[in-house]
């Protein structure tokens, strides 16, 4: 992800537009008043942005992209005299030129317009372009052109063919959530603003072109890619990737695209469930509106697990080790075909609209596919996550609410923490519950995908929606039921006010509480612990067992031999996780750092050396950074070094050296509260560190 800050409070908000919904002066009235983004620069309510182009050439040998953009804006206020866009200092402008119609069928005029770039943020800056009258004629469509050259931006990693898969050619590709992408094109870079694009993109010889496009086509003999997306998304789902890719299909409307050495091992994981996974969607939400549903997988270095990018989910390699955070991941960015991507939060304070629902949509849709027990064990694996977030942040911090509000400047990528996912879809569920049927919660989410298909909304849209499709709740003033408020929901600090039902997986957490019982004793009995069969036990069920030992450790903690505990942990479980997917055996390895169990740090060496994903290794860095064998970790860091990403090794640098401050494409920083102190960059990662596990960083 792109640089980060710590946000802090603010009271003082402009007026955003949204659908259905008038404006306010004044107060902060839950019904009326709306937020503006922040983290944009542009001046995106003065126009209607109807499309753009891109045109552009990928040169890998210097790692840039030339060539230039198209924007067709209407403007929609009277006396507007300047077009304010969201960029970035890495994105290189070199003209600006408009094409104004010509009166009375007189040829049309291009003129070259004065522009300057002025400061924003540290992770933006605007460019601000001087528009003529003869332009700016309200409700009148005009054509923009401007000249461009990306360099080394936040939303665009470059890939040596060292650091891909094949280790054979270089890769190239985007990532823009969220608000990344003003490196990449200037933009109205805010999801409140939507529009088609298409793109022209050429290439060197060998190397194929995907975006996240409804439409392709590819000229071999220009080694030429032509997209164009159909329907209106946001700026943040612009997305380009570029390498040496091969597909397979495998269903009726999606394929996969990988690099040639992992495309089978990728196509025999998913089989045919993704048209399956697609199907029960539909069932559940309606028509899926964008054509296609492609995945690509990327190289290790991809800074996230998965992104829902239209048509084309982005999808990083190292998941495929374990088929159940895949089946999770993909319906996940599935979801977000209908929530995120076809109904998108109009502001970045309010993710939950896209992240929650999502998150509440993957469940439905694998139990309706899998069953409830397999939803309640993932559930409570997640919700678990969260708990332990909630102990270390405290019950006030806000970062907890819903509805965070953000200082101007403050990167809006702090926002990815699990009460955007989990939080949002324990309030989701608590609105199915006040329906008191499932079923009937469902059909009210089909109608909410189809009123408010292709815009962006707050969460006064979805909740005066849910009241009007359910009178009789409005008429029982559910919205201010003592304790439960739709208020305090939003804008509380702390975990979700209620949670749902997860009894339906009592039979597979059951067993796991059971045995994490067994070993919080000083003298586990060893007859006793072998009755429970780990590799009987699937990856949801194995990881939660880990992560409540890992909850416990350092063992000293609480036990009065911990090392003769871990030995005993050791000879049970080694030799079986050694043979499991890396889901699995990250936690394990982090139990034996947080424990200083030096027997099996040869097996932290071999996995660090294996893994060179940032969900795999900063982790791990971080425990070892935090205890004592950080002399472990360095060796282990200058010699693999070589094969990281150059952002992940300078957050690895920054975990072992303990410089000033976090920086860019660490995991994303935390609300504080003004009166709390961040702690200082001596201090050691405390046992309870937020890992980047503890998060699920599917965006």
């Amino acid at each position: 992800m792109a640089e980060l800050q710590r946000p802090t409070l603010c009271c003082c908000r402009k007026v955003l537009a949204v659908p259905g919904n008038k404006s306010c002066e004044g107060g902060r009235s839950l019904a009326h008043c709306r937020l503006v983004d922040v983290a944009s620069a542009s001046n995106f309510h003065s126009f209607k942005l109807r499309h753009f182009h891109l045109d552009l050439h990928l040169n890998f040998a210097v790692k840039r992209m030339t060539g230039w953009q198209v924007l067709e804006l209407t403007p929609v206020q009277p006396g507007v005299q300047s077009l304010i866009l969201d960029t970035h200092p890495s994105l290189l402008i070199h003209s600006v030129d408009c094409k104004v119609p010509g009166a009375s069928g007189a040829p049309d005029v291009f003129l070259s317009l004065t522009y300057r770039i002025e400061p924003f943020t540290d992770y933006g800056s605007s460019l601000n372009i001087s528009l003529p009258a003869a332009v700016v004629r309200p409700h009148r469509a005009f054509r923009l052109t401007i000249r461009y050259t990306t360099t080394d931006g936040p939303a665009i990693w470059w890939l040596d063919a060292e650091l891909t898969c094949g280790q054979t050619r270089p890769l190239v590709f985007t990532q823009g959530h969220s608000v990344c992408n003003r490196s990449f094109f200037p933009c109205f870079d805010t999801p409140a603003v939507k529009s088609t694009y298409s793109a022209t993109v050429r290439v060197p010889e060998g190397v194929t072109v995907l975006m996240s496009a409804s439409r392709s086509a590819y000229s071999k003999q220009d080694r030429v890619f032509q997209f164009s997306m159909e329907y209106p998304v946001p700026a943040y789902l612009v997305a380009l990737v570029a390498g040496d890719l091969q597909h397979a299909d495998i269903g009726p409307r999606s394929r996969v695209w990988a690099e040639p050495c992992i495309l089978t091992c990728a196509v025999s994981k998913l089989g045919g469930n993704v048209e399956r996974w697609l199907n029960v969607a539909e069932g559940l939400f309606g028509p899926y509106v964008w054509g296609r549903y492609d995945i690509v997988f990327l190289p290790p270095s991809f800074p996230i697990v998965a992104m829902e990018n239209p048509c084309l989910t982005f999808i990083i390699s190292s998941i495929l080790e374990s088929q159940e955070f895949l089946l999770i991941d993909v319906i996940h960015e599935i979801a977000h075909g209908w929530f995120g991507n076809a109904v998108t939060n109009a502001t970045w304070e309010e993710m939950w609209l896209s992240e929650g629902l999502a998150t509440y949509a993957q469940r439905r849709i694998t139990t309706e596919a899998y069953g409830e027990a397999f939803t309640c064990l993932e559930t409570v694996f997640r919700l678990d996550a969260l708990h332990r977030q909630m102990r270390l942040l405290g019950d006030n911090n806000p970062v907890s609410k819903l509805q965070a509000k953000f200082e101007p400047g403050v990167n809006p990528s702090s926002l990815m923490n699990l009460f955007t996912y989990e939080k949002g879809f324990c309030f989701v569920s608590y609105l199915s519950q006040l329906c008191g049927d499932i079923k009937r919660f469902d059909s009210f989410l089909r109608a909410y995908i189809e009123k408010f298909r292709f815009s962006s909304v707050i969460a006064q849209n979805l909740l005066d929606f849910f009241l009007g499709f359910f009178p009789e709740l409005k008429e029982s003033c559910v919205a201010e039921r003592e304790g439960l408020e739709f208020e305090r929901w939003l804008n509380g600090c702390g975990p979700p006010l209620c949670e749902p039902d997860l009894s339906a997986g009592r039979a597979l957490t059951g067993p796991v509480q059971h045995l994490c019982d067994l070993w919080g004793v000083d003298a586990p009995d060893p007859q006793v612990i072998s009755t429970f069969d780990l590799s009987s036990w699937s990856t949801f069920q194995t990881v939660l067992f880990l992560d409540r030992l890992l909850d416990r450790s350092p063992l000293s903690q609480g036990i009065k031999n911990p090392f003769q505990v871990m030995s005993l942990l050791s000879s049970c479980y080694s030799a079986l996780l050694d043979g499991m997917n890396a889901e699995v055996q990250i936690r394990w390895l982090q139990i034996v750092v947080r424990n200083s169990f030096y027997p099996d740090l040869p097996r932290v060496r071999s996995f660090l050396h294996k893994h060179t994903s940032r969900m795999y290794t900063v982790p791990l860095y971080e425990d070892l950074c935090g205890g004592v064998m950080k002399c472990f970790a360095v060796e282990v860091f200058y010699q693999t070094q070589a094969r990281l990403h150059p952002n992940l090794c300078r957050t690895l640098q920054q975990i072992l050296f303990q410089s000033s401050a976090l920086n860019t494409s660490t995991a994303p920083s935390l609300l504080t509260s003004p009166s709390s102190a961040p702690s200082s960059p001596t201090d050691p990662p405390a046992n309870g560190t937020i890992a980047l596990r503890d998060v699920n960083v599917s965006a």
